[in-house]
């Protein structure tokens, strides 16, 4: 791994980070962390939607041949489909960490930002391989939280086609607060 600092300025700091492998270029970052400023502007637009709460949801799915990290994380459908059942490409799900000590912080947030398969997977009637090529994420709050705090999430695919998927994913805190807006781009195989 080989960060690098970009530019550093009064309240923000951009970093990129390469990760290699064998084969070369593995993974490119760029990230980018802002302090809050003062300003006269505030819009919020992102309402977390209406579901029932975690204890009255069923299991998104049974994790017996999912990949090892799905293992790490538990998952109630709070609504849309479930991966490979031939549906809507469309999660809305509760989930959280099962090891409690790992808190609500910054990585515990981007880890269960990428816990759950694609939405496209929902369109799925048999296993196939899938492979992130984009991710984007605007990270508004991270609230400090003892335990493993239950997540909502919707993960929605706006098109699939052409071998590819585009999505959008947004989670919100227990409370409603909107936490993350993320973007992806995945290659499908199937």
């Amino acid at each position: 791994m080989a960060p690098r600092l970009l530019r550093r300025g009064k309240s923000t700091v951009f970093v990129a980070v390469d990760l290699s492998g064998e084969a070369g270029l593995a993974t490119h970052a760029t990230l980018v962390f802002a302090a809050a400023r003062t300003s006269a502007y505030a819009h919020l637009d992102l309402p977390a939607p209406g579901c029932p709460l975690p204890a009255a949801c069923p299991p998104f799915f049974e994790a017996p041949g999912a990949p090892n990290f799905a293992h790490h994380f538990e998952y109630l459908q709070a609504g849309g489909a479930s991966p490979r059942t031939g549906g809507a490409p469309y999660y809305r799900l509760w989930l959280r960490h099962r090891d409690a000590s790992l808190g609500g912080g910054m990585a515990a947030l981007v880890a269960l930002a990428d816990a759950p398969p694609p939405a496209a997977m929902a369109m799925f009637t048999a296993p196939a391989p899938i492979s992130t090529m984009t991710w984007a994420m605007d990270v508004f709050d991270v609230p400090e939280a003892e335990g493993a705090p239950w997540r909502l999430m919707t993960c929605e695919a706006e098109r699939v086609a052409d071998g590819y998927s585009t999505q959008e994913m947004i989670i919100w805190g227990e409370d409603g607060t909107p936490l993350m807006l993320a973007r992806q781009n995945v290659a499908v195989f199937g």
